[in-house]
């Protein structure tokens, strides 16, 4: 059930006049996915409404929120032992308040366990929850020994400015939830039902975004192809990427993740027709057996998916496609596996996000019966990047001698004077320049690749 969204004006104004003019310092951590970075900048504008500033030391804290993340139990365990080691914080500051939000905390039986098991959290908040923290958050501040909400609220995009961790990169969450239901994914039980925010609030968000000098808009959602089916305005996820492209600026659009099974004719005519949208595509194929997909609830074949990926390649054979991909799937069987192993080679993705599953309590593949030992889940992950290398060790070649637009984002690793940023298609690049050109387009004429990035120099 969708609660009603609550007034925090009082609750604000009443930290703000406890606080008074000693500005006490956040420190937030997320974990896991871009929608859950941009739920963390959320909890920073409503921290920074109350009085709060921000630092990246946890020493220096009066707050310290973790925004976690739930895919796979290895996340968990990880937020676990952070949090136990913060007991030791608690003891040196008794006066810190120590939360912690996200997709992990919106499981009830993990909210339970925090409750009883880690005495030092005095917050816990669900993934739909984020409105209710400055109430929570008096409620510790008044002496509270433990306050939470795992409810889920109507959306208050509209009415929180997020504190952005990027002058030039913005997250823009389009719609919120998953309707899918994939049986190894505990998404639809931790962020709810799909919502679509309202097509003009998106609008008045991205030209905000772009008049401030922004350069990338990511839109995200669970599923960014069922944008709008809930709205009863006749709006669709192409139609919005249209839309957005008629905004005046020197910007570019990307989007994540677009579910393979409504991955539509009109995406892929939107994605060539707009100037401004990226000329790549993220599309979770997640195993290349067709029997798996089934067991996975993919609503899709390997049939179809090659359909959209030769859809594409027909007006583009060079264009940029990446997918995720789950290694060890309850009883993958050997013939499943190589069926991985043969659409890695036949799309020549650019790069795979690949996993070994993870059993999710809840979700029905955790109930399945699963043969594969450990080790030989591990082979096949090892066999499968190693694949992946040499696909894209050959496949990056392509670059080469092209002239690549870049949006610098940062100074190279391990490369004095030299500087690392994304093409249009998602591509590593990395070439010499000034630091003054970080948050700027550069064109990049391309001189060398590897498996993983392309190397350049600034044409001019």
């Amino acid at each position: 059930m969708v609660c009603e969204l609550k007034d925090n004006t009082a609750a604000i104004s009443e930290i703000k006049r406890i606080i008074g003019e000693k500005s006490p310092k956040a420190y937030i951590r997320s974990f896991g996915c871009q929608l859950n970075v941009s739920d963390g900048e959320k909890i920073k504008g409503l921290l920074r409404q109350m009085g709060y500033s921000f630092t990246e030391d946890e020493h220096e804290a009066d707050l310290i929120m973790l925004n976690t993340c739930a895919v796979r139990e290895s996340a968990e365990d990880r937020v676990f032992g952070i949090v136990g080691s913060m007991k030791k914080l608690k003891e040196l500051k008794p006066s810190l308040i120590i939360g912690i939000a996200g997709c992990m905390t919106a499981q009830s039986h993990i909210a339970e366990k925090i409750k009883k098991s880690y005495p030092q959290v005095d917050i816990v908040l669900g993934t739909s929850a984020i409105s209710a923290l400055p109430r929570l958050l008096l409620e510790a501040l008044n002496g509270a020994k433990f306050s939470a909400d795992i409810s889920e609220y109507d959306d208050f995009s509209e009415v929180v400015e997020q504190v952005r961790d990027s002058s030039f990169k913005a997250s823009v969450p389009i719609m919120f939830g998953c309707n899918n239901f994939c049986t190894y994914c505990i998404v639809p039980h931790v962020r709810g039902r799909e919502r679509s925010r309202r097509l003009e609030d998106i609008v008045t968000e991205v030209c905000q975004l772009v008049k401030s000098g922004y350069k990338e808009i990511m839109l995200l959602g669970q599923n960014v192809n069922s944008y709008g089916r809930d709205l009863e305005d006749d709006v669709d996820f192409p139609k919005l990427l249209r839309r957005l492209n008629d905004i005046e600026g020197d910007f570019w659009i990307r989007f994540m993740s677009s579910h393979p099974k409504d991955a539509s004719k009109e995406l892929i005519d939107a994605i060539f027709d707009c100037e401004k949208v990226a000329k790549h595509l993220h599309l979770p194929v997640q195993s290349g057996s067709s029997e798996v997909l089934r067991r996975m609830n993919r609503r899709y074949t390997v049939e179809k998916y090659m359909e959209i990926v030769d859809m594409i390649r027909s007006r583009d054979p060079d264009f940029s496609l990446t997918t995720d991909l789950i290694v060890g799937f309850p009883d993958e069987s050997d013939e499943d596996f190589q069926g991985t192993l043969d659409i890695v080679r036949r799309v020549k993705y650019d790069n795979i996000y690949s996993f070994i599953y993870s059993k999710r309590s809840g979700t029905p593949a955790a109930a399945m019966a699963d043969g594969t030992s450990e080790e030989e889940k591990g082979r096949r992950m090892r066999k499968l990047l190693e694949v992946q290398r040499e696909v894209s060790t050959e496949h990056y070649k392509r670059f080469v001698g092209r002239t690549m637009r870049v949006l610098a984002d940062d100074t190279a690793k391990k490369k004095k004077g030299w500087l690392t940023g994304k093409s249009s298609e998602f591509i590593i690049v990395e070439f010499e320049g000034d630091s003054s050109l970080i948050g700027q387009f550069v064109d990049v004429e391309i001189t060398g690749s590897m498996n993983w990035a392309v190397t350049g120099k600034i044409k001019g």
